[in-house]
């Protein structure tokens, strides 16, 4: 009887997500996981064929057009700082004592030897102003339901041009993002878990970033702190606190 319970509701759930507007998805997973301005602390460990090596940062970031980030460890990276102000991009970099500005083909290099680019941080688009979406059906991924949306872009310039998203029908969070050329080849996967309440928002602390091109087993993003809707000082946004 229970498990009848459990089946109904998870089929009213799936029923109901269903039949909403693929755009009214995305606006609600981008009201989740986005906001006014937010401080937060994470590591980034960066599994190669061979080893491994975590990196810790603190960033600041107001709207999707500003953010900041200093890398706190270890000793190699520390004091490196990277300022992101609309399609603009800089980098401090406290060994040679520079700051380079990062555009064109250097977009597409990877981050600190990431699975992630340059290019993938500065997307800040909302993802209806650059792709159609339509609800493709429903999945379950670790136990939870989610419901699949296929992306197709519609504009030019844009690094992936369809996306598919699994994305939690309850928490409205994405589980899951593949990423695709326009030849289909699948680039990039995303898989998000560990997903936690703050402040009556769903987010997820635990990323996993795997270039499909690429050997080892990817780049695991893990929040240890964040907090919503600071005052952030404007200072903080420019090219002279780089330094």
């Amino acid at each position: 009887m229970k498990k009848t319970f459990i089946y109904m509701a998870a089929l009213l759930l799936l029923t109901g997500f269903s039949r909403q507007d693929a755009d009214e998805i995305i606006g609600r997973v981008e009201r989740n996981m986005s906001s006014e301005n937010r401080i937060f602390e994470s590591s980034m460990t960066i599994h190669g064929a061979r080893t491994s090596r975590t990196i810790t940062s603190r960033t600041y970031v107001v709207g999707d057009k500003k953010s900041f980030t200093e890398y706190l460890s270890p000793a190699r990276e520390q004091g490196t700082k990277m300022l992101k102000l609309e399609n603009q991009l800089w980098i401090y970099s406290p060994s040679a004592d520079r700051i380079i500005q990062i555009s064109g083909h250097m977009l597409r290099q990877s981050i600190m030897g990431s699975d992630l680019s340059y290019e993938d941080m500065m997307e800040d688009r909302k993802l209806t102003d650059i792709y159609d979406a339509r609800v493709a059906g429903t999945e379950t991924i670790d136990g939870r339901q989610t419901g699949v949306l296929e992306l197709t872009a519609k504009v030019k310039d844009v690094a992936y041009h369809s996306v598919k998203m699994w994305i939690d029908s309850e928490k409205y969070v994405p589980l899951r993002e593949d990423l695709h050329a326009r030849s289909g080849k699948l680039l990039k996967r995303t898989t998000l878990s560990e997903v936690k309440n703050f402040s009556g928002r769903w987010f997820p602390t635990k990323i996993v970033y795997k270039d499909m091109l690429r050997q080892g087993e990817g780049t695991e993003f893990r929040i240890t702190s964040v907090k919503f809707n600071q005052q952030i000082p404007d200072y903080i946004f420019t090219k002279a606190a780089l330094k």
